[in-house]
């Protein structure tokens, strides 16, 4: 079973194709979102990835949590109820 995480403090040009490549090093990736600001379709700096297993899942969280990415530190974790779904 897979593991849903919130990503966060993501730069405003990030894709979800970015983060495809990003969390796919770690593990077969089944969904992504990227929260948008809905008039100038710019990232509102977090998202969500859904990873196929609980330990890619797990892998991806320790790798990527508190690093940096283009200068901001990404944080990456579980999702907790609520987080991930659209707003």
């Amino acid at each position: 079973m897979g593991m849903k995480l919130h990503v966060g403090n993501l730069q405003s040009s990030i894709s979800e194709d970015d983060l495809v490549i990003k969390f796919g090093r770690f593990g077969a990736v089944t969904s992504v979102i990227v929260f948008r600001d809905a008039d100038t379709g710019i990232s509102r700096g977090f998202g969500s990835v859904e990873m196929a297993t609980d330990e890619a899942a797990s892998d991806a969280i320790s790798n990527l949590n508190l690093t940096q990415q283009d200068g901001l530190t990404m944080i990456v974790g579980k999702a907790r109820a609520g987080q991930g779904e659209s707003l």
